[in-house]
């Protein structure tokens, strides 16, 4: 795969934005940085005049075939590497990186991986419960006032990426696949239920515990198999711990 054609595995997703005018100046970034993908989570699709507008006629075609989706997880469901975007920086216990950090780390990865850029609605921004589906968080480093608007963060990201591929002057080995975020999930969700099942989570510290142990396993960068491994390990003890229950609970 060459250089450029890495572009078509970065997809930009906006969540809950507000204005249907900075969807369409995304999309017009997007495909002047070389990225044709777009996806917008909302509940219904917006009014498509104010989005074409600013978009132009030139990126007009990614208005017309935007994926929208109604939930996060539905939109982040086949992507390996996912990149959330935030402005609240020190408050997530994931290390936040510049976007010229995060091109770094990913460039290995896109060519078997792809990758999702996530940004959140133009006033709250990515919500805690967003970012945990994140294995890695941006935040544009600024003088002071650190909110920019959601078209120029956009912009930025998009430049970086576009900047890091085309001039890379080092001969990468391409990062094998990684689990998509829906396999991901899907294990995450046995865990969840094998922890509670030996009561390793106190109902306090619940949210506490997995947001720990997606962070720890999202470092270890694991495969489709992987992920497979452990879903099957954690529906046996399922399997067997309800096993125990029915035979003491129908024990004379």
């Amino acid at each position: 795969m060459n250089k450029i054609s890495l572009l078509s595995q970065l997809t930009i997703i906006l969540v809950r934005p507000k204005y249907p005018g900075n969807i369409g100046a995304a999309a017009r970034i997007a495909w002047n940085m070389g990225i044709e993908n777009l996806i917008v989570v909302s509940d219904q699709l917006p009014e498509r005049e104010p989005m074409a507008q600013m978009a132009t006629h030139k990126a007009a075609h990614l208005i017309d075939n935007l994926r929208l989706c109604t939930t996060l997880p539905e939109a982040l469901a086949p992507f390996s590497i996912i990149i959330g975007t935030t402005a609240r920086r020190g408050r997530q216990r994931i290390i936040e990186r510049s976007p010229r950090e995060i091109v770094e780390t990913i460039l290995p990865q896109l060519e078997n991986n792809r990758t999702a850029l996530v940004f959140g609605p133009e006033d709250s921004g990515l919500t805690n419960e967003d970012l945990k589906h994140c294995q890695l968080l941006s935040a544009i480093p600024t003088a002071d006032f650190s909110s920019l608007n959601l078209a120029q963060a956009v912009a930025i990201h998009c430049y970086e990426i576009y900047y890091g591929i085309v001039h890379s002057q080092k001969d990468m080995l391409p990062a094998p696949r990684l689990a998509s975020s829906f396999e991901l999930e899907s294990m995450y969700s046995c865990l969840e239920k094998s922890l509670t099942q030996i009561d390793f989570m106190g109902e306090k510290s619940h949210t506490y515990w997995m947001n720990n142990i997606r962070q720890f396993l999202a470092q270890t960068k694991l495969s489709s198999k992987d992920t497979n491994i452990i879903r099957k390990i954690c529906r046996k003890f399922l399997l067997n711990s309800k096993t125990k229950n029915i035979n003491h609970n129908g024990a004379p």
